[in-house]
């Protein structure tokens, strides 16, 4: 159907603007890591850019309703007995069919097999990015009992829109058929009927005023059409039908949206998966101790997608005092090219005060002193 095409092509086309981010979490702080793993995600395998990665992980999850993706990775132990390991590459892959199996410790592991009869030997569940959609039913898939998209209710809807869409081909096919009948008060034999009627076509053709001129051995019928089109609103009932299976909207399929509708599109379609990608990757590619210091893959959307210009130069003024901008992120907000000399600079206010000492700071009992040292220090 193209508008389930155009449907999962709406999700695509925003889910490959992510930016997937290596970053820290400190309690409300969170810092960027750059790094190998920082490297990966940004040139997943040889044959894909991060966009490309994100547009097929996408498409597999909503064709299959699982995406699985193989990291590839170097382990070793250092001289101090540490483990190590160290990815270079992600793989989206499409097997035709996945077998689960258990081991007698209680690990699970993951056989695939592709549609060119090739398997390969059983991977640990724990080291392969697994996404689900509509996990349901299935212990281990998304989809239905069996971990295969459930499209029952969305087949009967495509169905009717076929059968809408017949009528409206076969009612314009009518339109093209026979518009009457010339009937000639005289006998003629079959030559000289196939004569009359190329006479009739001619005249036809020549006919710029819209009047047919015959003369009284010839007679005009009209055969009277009433042709039974669907209406605007019916064809656009079942579009959305069609279109609220995918949680995308009419005015974002049409590209015709207000801030407010992408932001409920955002909230009620997009964020969801994203929330899947992230901790997805999160789960396999950072041990339980890694999590446990804040390490996680976070999925950021396209910068400042929901703000206006306006909006923009508001975040400005409000951020720029705290020096919670850099000076060439105000730039980039804006549109304007970032400067070299500008390049990590960062700038704060002066008329600000640790709350925990405004009330010394106003009444004049902190002040500045010099102890020996040089160095200086505060006194209450």
């Amino acid at each position: 159907s193209d508008v389930v095409q155009q449907a999962i092509m709406c999700i695509v086309q925003e889910m490959k603007k992510l930016k997937p981010t290596h970053i820290r979490e400190n309690g409300q702080d969170v810092t960027s890591i750059t790094g190998d793993l920082q490297n990966v995600l940004n040139r997943p395998n040889p044959l894909m850019t991060t966009s490309d990665f994100l547009e097929k992980i996408t498409w597999l999850l909503f064709l299959n309703y699982n995406a699985f993706i193989i990291p590839t990775y170097y382990e070793w132990v250092d001289d101090k007995g540490k483990y190590n390991r160290r990815y270079d590459g992600l793989y989206p892959i499409q097997p035709s069919q996945v077998d689960f199996i258990e081991d007698t410790s209680g690990r699970l592991f993951v056989k695939f097999r592709f549609a060119n009869g090739q398997a390969f030997d059983p991977i640990k569940y724990s080291d392969i990015i697994h996404i689900k959609y509509r996990y349901s039913v299935n212990q281990y898939m998304g989809g239905n009992d069996a971990g295969q998209p459930d499209n029952d209710a969305l087949l009967k809807t495509l169905k009717l829109n076929h059968q809408l869409l017949e009528g409206v081909s076969a009612a314009m096919k009518s339109s093209f058929a026979i518009n009457g009948v010339v009937k000639y008060n005289t006998m003629l034999d079959d030559g000289k009927t196939e004569q009359a009627l190329k006479e009739l076509e001619a005249k036809l053709k020549k006919s710029e005023s819209g009047f047919l001129p015959l003369d009284l051995k010839a007679e005009f019928m009209p055969i009277k059409k009433e042709l039974q089109l669907v209406d605007a609103t019916t064809l656009k009932f079942i579009d959305e039908k069609i279109l609220r299976q995918f949680g995308v909207p009419l005015a974002i399929l049409t590209g015709d949206y207000t801030k407010a509708q992408y932001e409920a599109f955002y909230q009620k379609t997009l964020e969801p998966l994203i929330i899947s990608f992230s901790q997805a990757f999160t789960r396999v590619l950072f041990t339980d101790r890694e999590q446990g210091y804040g390490n996680k893959i976070q999925f950021y959307p396209h910068e400042l997608i929901f703000m206006s210009v306006d909006q923009k130069i508001e975040m400005i003024r409000e951020l720029a005092p705290t020096g919670g901008l850099l000076e060439n992120e105000k730039r980039t907000m804006l549109g304007l090219m970032p400067l070299p000399e500008l390049e990590g600079k960062r700038y704060v206010s002066l008329n600000w005060v640790d709350a925990e000492i405004a009330n010394q700071y106003q009444t004049g009992r902190l002040k500045e002193n010099s102890n020996g040292g040089g160095d200086n220090a505060t006194e209450y």
